[in-house]
């Protein structure tokens, strides 16, 4: 018996061993393919294969951040854009979250609103753009409530599908158990649809940066998508090239709190 354990934990321990490098193995294929297509990039604009002024190149773009750093430009701009994205983000996921608990609690009103939200879902929100200036005016107010907008809905219809998704037999149980609707909500429908949270706040984070970035296109004074559309206008595309650099890693960043945050509540499920 005791040979058989033995056995079973030399064969986990390779497996464990094996997973370690397949996974390791993945990284740096993945930071070996960057450093690849940065390389040709780089090739290209140097013998001039692609027009450097059209195209930029990574060590234009590296120059162009060194500069934008030097100046304070880059930790203002990304800080206002920052700041506006993380607003829109946490409104919009509380906000939605909370209108999914009360749809999911009345029936009747959520079978009348169903129709709105799908049509609502659908509208492109850039063509409510002039309506929100003119209502908020132009700054931050304007900016987050476009980030809000594109957020809102989907939170809404994800977490509703997630609440909805419940074992209409464990409901049952806890009804059965003399449980209250409040009970079923607060010990059954939400803790269950942890999962479904996560899922969405991994989709708002893309969601609330690009709401952000173009109402910063329509109306801002500052913010990473100012640096792009004021690039864009003057010619300077190393400094778009490098606003966009800039706008991935923050959002990279953000995601990547996100899935420690994944981690972290499925350690405790496990345990």
């Amino acid at each position: 018996m005791t040979k058989k354990y033995e056995q079973f934990s030399a064969a986990h321990k390779k497996y464990l061993k094996g997973l370690k490098i397949k996974t390791f193995s993945i990284h740096l294929t993945r930071v070996l393919l960057l450093l690849t297509l940065l390389a040709i990039w780089e090739l290209c604009a140097a013998v001039n294969l692609v027009d450097p002024f059209i195209s930029s190149s990574p060590s234009r773009i590296v120059k162009q951040i060194g500069t934008l750093f030097e100046s304070g430009a880059l930790v203002y701009h990304s800080w206002v854009t920052l700041y506006e994205t993380l607003l829109a983000f946490l409104i919009s996921t509380i906000v939605g979250t909370i209108i999914a608990i009360i749809l999911y609690s009345l029936p009747f009103f959520r079978k009348v609103l169903e129709p709105y939200l799908i049509v609502l879902n659908s509208l492109p929100k850039i063509a409510l753009g002039p309506l929100i200036i003119v209502w908020m005016g132009t700054g931050t107010k304007s900016i987050v409530a476009m980030g809000f907008l594109i957020c809102i809905v989907i939170t809404t219809i994800s977490m509703l599908n997630g609440y909805l998704s419940i074992p209409k037999e464990k409901i049952l149980l806890l009804k059965t158990m003399g449980a209250s609707r409040l009970q079923i909500l607060s010990h059954l429908i939400i803790p269950a649809s942890i999962g479904e949270f996560i899922s969405v706040l991994k989709i708002n984070v893309g969601m609330s940066w690009v709401g952000t970035v173009m109402g910063e296109y329509l109306t801002s004074k500052a913010g990473l998508g100012y640096l792009i559309v004021y690039g864009g206008q003057v010619f300077k595309l190393d400094l778009v090239m490098a606003s966009i650099v800039v706008l991935c890693i923050l959002a990279g960043l953000m995601y990547a709190v996100v899935a420690i945050l994944e981690n972290i509540v499925n350690k405790k499920h496990s345990g």
